[in-house]
């Protein structure tokens, strides 16, 4: 139906404004616009009567969802051993896709049972859109609600339905709690839904189901595109930090198994001897006080995501300081280290080294972001459930150590040619954003009439 071109204006570009981050909202009711202006609307249209349904082609129906689907109500006390389970983490926001592969052994809760042409709606978090069509029968958290659709309903066009953008947020302002909101079972059974005659279902159903996957194959390409670029930065970091940027300079043995060969005139030293680890701990987070919990580093960049700050802490916190370097101790391999330029707090599964006058920051950061020594770090945990290291192991690990002048240089290159990689990688999750988004628009116009499929569906 249509290529990449044809779906959006390449953000390389220069559609996107990548500097933010964000969707560009024209851009996007652009490229759909593009998409479906090939389908024409229905010749007649009424008023559905539901504020948030609006207009329906004329021959549409609409209805209550408790009259075109039963909600199942079995439960069982705890997992039958040979059930596939179903949690809301198994379900993909927006697209309907199961992702099974990771089957926990117990489930500690009651279950709900569901069979296969069953619907799954996610009732905690509603906005998170997690909707499933199952065609095999198993038990879900009880956090999940399985409709039997009656057989004037199409199991597809009804989970389509369900993920319309219209209802889940009409559904999630329905939502009671705080913390963890959700939506009652009677919320859900109650709400109106738009239903075509069965055939026109069908129709729907098939044609969203060919367009999506369509959709789907450009942002998995596009993901595996932003895979290998990551790739190539941890690996230009890791080959930067321990053979340095002469390609032609004579190399030694470093005497470290994981570290293998270093520059000839460079040393290896304890961090401990490189950098001072700060005791500093607080029992409560000041006011004014900038935290940082491991959630606010991302893995592997160094960057600081500090949009979302807690008012209070309700535990220890370790204390930082301007040009110090941060080491996420819990889960090691997510490697979240970081180079703050500002004072402020951490969560104590954060370490904060000081570096020694000898020792250059930045360097220190890229140094402890090397894969082979993340890798290593890792093998050194203990604790199955919230594997750890502890700060003597960090801090009497061995680093490979060149002069000062050497170790900015390094991190000048690093800093340079990161950047270029990290917009590149911005430009590309930008554009996932805009098929994304393109995605929903196609199934909620589908399923709300907007546009008519039913000659291109057959």
């Amino acid at each position: 139906m249509y290529t990449e071109l044809d779906v959006l204006h390449t953000p390389m570009k220069g559609d996107v404004n990548c500097s933010s981050g964000g969707m560009n909202y024209k851009n996007v009711q652009r490229s759909f616009t593009q998409m479906t202006q090939k389908f024409t609307p229905y010749s007649r249209y009424k008023t559905s009567g539901i504020e948030w349904i609006k207009e329906i082609p004329a021959h549409w129906d609409v209805k209550r969802l408790k009259n075109i689907a039963s909600l199942r109500v079995s439960k069982f006390g705890i997992k039958p051993d040979d059930s596939i389970y179903v949690g809301l983490e198994h379900i993909e926001s927006w697209t309907g896709r199961l992702l099974l592969q990771d089957q926990p052994v117990n489930v500690e809760s009651v279950v709900g049972q569901f069979r296969a042409g069953d619907v799954l709606f996610g009732k905690l978090r509603p906005y998170l859109a997690k909707v499933a069509r199952p065609n095999f029968d198993g038990v879900s958290t009880s956090e999940i609600l399985a409709f039997q659709p009656r057989p004037s309903c199409c199991q597809s066009y009804m989970m389509y339905c369900l993920l319309n953008e219209a209802y889940i947020g009409w559904i999630d302002t329905l939502t009671y709690g705080a913390k963890m909101p959700r939506v009652s079972p009677e919320q859900i059974c109650t709400s109106f839904v738009p239903l075509p005659p069965l055939a026109e279902q069908r129709a729907i159903a098939a044609f969203l189901d060919r367009e999506t996957v369509k959709l789907d194959a450009l942002i998995e390409k596009k993901k595996r595109l932003i895979a290998l670029i990551q790739e190539k930065r941890t690996a230009l970091v890791s080959q930067a930090v321990t053979q340095g940027l002469n390609p032609s300079v004579c190399m030694k043995s470093s005497g470290i198994e994981w570290l293998g060969k270093i520059p000839v005139h460079w040393e290896v030293r304890r961090l401990k001897n490189m950098v001072l680890l700060r005791g500093t701990k607080l029992s409560i987070k000041s006011d004014d006080s900038v935290y940082v919990g491991l959630e606010h580093i991302e893995s592997w960049t160094g960057r600081l995501l500090l949009q979302n700050q807690p008012a209070t802490v309700e535990s220890t916190v370790g204390q930082f300081k301007t040009g110090d370097v941060l080491f996420g101790k819990l889960r090691p391999y997510l490697a979240k280290v970081a180079r703050p330029d500002f004072d402020g707090v951490s969560t104590s599964e954060i370490l904060a080294f000081q570096p020694r006058p000898s020792c250059c920051q930045s360097y220190m950061m890229y140094c402890l972001l090397n894969k082979s020594y993340i890798d290593w770090v890792n093998t050194l945990t203990y604790g199955a459930k919230m594997p750890r290291v502890s700060s003597e192991q960090v801090d009497t690990s061995s680093m490979p150590f060149p002069p000062l002048a050497e170790q900015r240089a390094i991190v000048a290159f690093l800093d340079r040619e990161t950047t270029k990689l990290d917009a590149l990688i911005s430009k590309i999750s930008n554009t996932i954003e805009q098929l994304q988004e393109l995605r929903i628009a196609l199934v909620s116009a589908a399923v709300t009439g907007q546009i008519d499929i039913r000659f291109e569906a057959q």
